[in-house]
């Protein structure tokens, strides 16, 4: 049994995890988690995105969630990043390494990586 100190702990850490998952930043980073997703890797790049999120406090301003299957399985894991007023970009075949530079070029330097898309996989 923890003790009231350690659960308090435990509760002060996770409110920023919780934040992140349940926001309504301007941006939205969803990762695909259906079985599909799961199996080729989306749990670590799910986990990444939130830890770099919290990291750059950018939880007001970006909010990481989940989804089922997006469609195309084979792609997967699969990403999309919203931001208000621009265009989707879709990620595919991601990874925690290729999750990090989403999140220096594009999540906090507006650029997004264009070799990780699916216009670029589809080519």
């Amino acid at each position: 049994m923890k003790s009231l100190a350690e659960l308090s702990a435990i509760r002060d850490r996770m409110k920023g995890k919780v934040a992140i998952r349940e926001g309504s930043g301007e941006t939205r980073i969803v990762v695909g988690m259906a079985t599909c997703g799961i199996a080729a890797g989306a749990r670590p790049v799910l986990n990444t995105f939130v830890e770099e999120v919290e990291k750059a406090s950018l939880t007001g301003e970006v909010t990481v969630t989940q989804t089922g299957c997006i469609g195309i399985c084979r792609l997967e894991p699969i990403v999309e990043v919203i931001k208000e007023g621009e265009e989707k970009i879709t990620y595919v075949k991601m990874t925690s390494e290729k999750a990090l530079e989403v999140m220096e070029k594009h999540i906090k330097g507006g650029k997004p990586v264009l070799e990780y898309t699916i216009s670029a996989t589809e080519k």
